[in-house]
């Protein structure tokens, strides 16, 4: 019988194996504090557990944490790391490196049902869901992890796809008996699940980043498919029933495509349609990939773009590019490792 990994539960999921042990409630506690604020490694490390109870655990549960089995590392800093997960399949994280801090992209999904026409990992379709373990071991394997100090659900797959894992995950990361972050170090991205949307504002405080790319509901629906069932328009009317105006941040992610979301018409349009939102619009220069008619636009009209958008009201601001000679594009990586047309990096 295949071992269960301890990494990835929460508290209340740690009592359960607790009990369901014969060892003492408050077992699952310390459990807690050797997985997640000591960062063991093995079940024998957790040494204030007897080792009764180690022996007890060993015998069907391991922690659980794998290393990245291959890395590229970019001129500017930027390391995208590869980790096998279920099923002799791969995701993808990249560490982003920027003065004194230090963010990490994580993954929630092999592949994506969104099926977003710029995305490579939406041309892998969908595989499977991570687990919380999974999500969390991109975290807790990562060479460096010390340095961190934020992390964004932005990698391959839709989070809110994979809520009650990626609930889970921020619940470990954000609990005194767990890693003990602010949620504001937390942001979570999406293209716009109606009713997981309202889960997740209310079921969290991490900051939210709606993948928006597009001023219409018209020109989404060719770039993300998935605006057919998650329409943008009802996405705004569950967001607009919130307070984003204090500490959590709403934003909207825009990708530029060359002739097809950057004129002046669509600025105005954009500022229309996120009309008494208080939100910020990240501009996002697209990386290319293979086989796509899509193209970057030029940073002349990325800046007026944005300076366009920040006069009428809409504050935006362009997203420096990072790691454009490792595999830039999300999923290029895992694609590629997945396709064995790489061996190392």
């Amino acid at each position: 019988m295949a071992l269960r990994n301890l990494v990835g539960m929460t508290l209340a999921q740690l009592q359960q194996v607790a009990v369901e042990n014969g060892m003492p409630l408050f077992t699952a506690k310390q459990m807690a504090d050797w997985l997640y604020v000591k960062q063991v490694r093995s079940i024998d490390g957790m040494t204030n557990i007897s080792l009764k109870h180690r022996a007890k655990l060993a015998e069907n549960y391991e922690v659980g944490l794998a290393e990245p089995s291959h890395k590229a590392a970019s001129a500017d800093g930027t390391v995208k790391y590869l980790f096998p997960v279920q099923n002799g399949h791969y995701v993808e994280a990249v560490y982003i490196p920027d003065d004194d801090r230090a963010t990490l992209c994580i993954s929630s999904q092999v592949g994506c049902k969104m099926g977003c026409v710029f995305c490579m990992t939406g041309r892998q379709h969908y595989t499977a869901s991570l687990t919380a373990g999974e999500i969390l071991n991109q975290i807790l394997s990562l060479p460096g992890k010390e340095n961190l100090t934020n992390v964004v659900f932005m990698g391959m797959g839709e989070p809110l796809d994979n809520l009650e894992n990626v609930l889970a995950v921020q619940e470990i990361l954000t609990s005194a008996w767990g890693f003990g972050w602010s949620p504001k170090r937390i942001t979570i991205s999406t293209v716009g699940l109606r009713r997981e949307l309202k889960q997740l504002i209310e079921g969290c405080e991490c900051h939210i980043a709606v993948s928006l790319h597009a001023p219409t509901p018209e020109k989404r629906r060719e770039l993300i498919p998935a605006e057919k069932a998650f329409s943008m328009t009802e996405m705004l009317e569950v967001l607009r029933r919130y307070d984003f105006s204090h500490q959590r941040r709403l934003s909207f992610e825009y990708t530029m495509f060359d002739g097809v979301n950057d004129s002046m018409d669509d600025a105005r349009q954009l500022v229309k349609t996120l009309s008494g939102l208080s939100c910020r619009v990240n501009l996002i220069r697209f990386h290319a990939i293979p086989d796509s008619p899509l193209r970057p636009v030029s940073e002349q009209k990325m800046t007026e773009f944005r300076d366009w958008l920040t006069g009428h009201g809409v504050f935006a601001t362009i997203r420096a590019s990072r790691g454009e000679d490792i595999w830039a594009a999300c999923g290029m990586l895992s694609t590629a490792k997945n396709e064995q047309s790489i061996n190392n990096i």
